[in-house]
């Protein structure tokens, strides 16, 4: 099944970056850039398995603007795809991330998703579900200069 940029989340939220983030780090007027390091998809006929991201159309890259609340592919090859962050908050050290979106055109593939992302570690985690499936991201995010 295809999915939206956003499902990857977001993105975004996007992940085997080298880099881990400082705790308190994340200053919300620079981008984060963040790496999808495994996706898995679970439907109820299948059970769940792991896939590769460009199967269901989920960039390797994302950048994330956290004042604009925008999850976007990083690189000009994915087009003008982007997500926006409908809810952002900060808790225990995370950043949680929420928002949905309707997907590829033509394509019945809309989803709802959420992220939480570690302040101390940069790592994240997205769940996002549409109709019959639900897909988990995981990945890791680093502060742009």
């Amino acid at each position: 099944m295809k999915m939206s940029i956003t499902a990857s989340i977001a993105v975004l939220f996007l992940l085997s970056l080298p880099v881990a983030a400082a705790a308190g780090d994340f200053d919300s007027s620079k981008p984060l850039i963040c790496s999808t390091i495994k996706v898995i998809e679970c439907t109820p006929e299948g059970g769940c398995q792991e896939i590769t991201p460009e199967s269901v159309a989920v960039p390797r890259f994302l950048t994330v603007d956290l004042d604009k609340k925008i999850i976007k592919p990083t690189g000009k090859s994915e087009g003008d795809r982007k997500s926006v962050i409908k809810r952002l908050e900060r808790l225990e050290g995370r950043l949680i991330l929420q928002g949905s979106d309707e997907g590829i055109q033509d394509v019945r593939d809309s989803v709802g998703w959420s992220a939480t992302l570690s302040e101390e570690t940069g790592k994240f985690v997205v769940t996002a579900s549409g109709d019959q499936v639900a897909f988990i991201v995981y990945g890791a995010c680093t502060q742009l200069p």
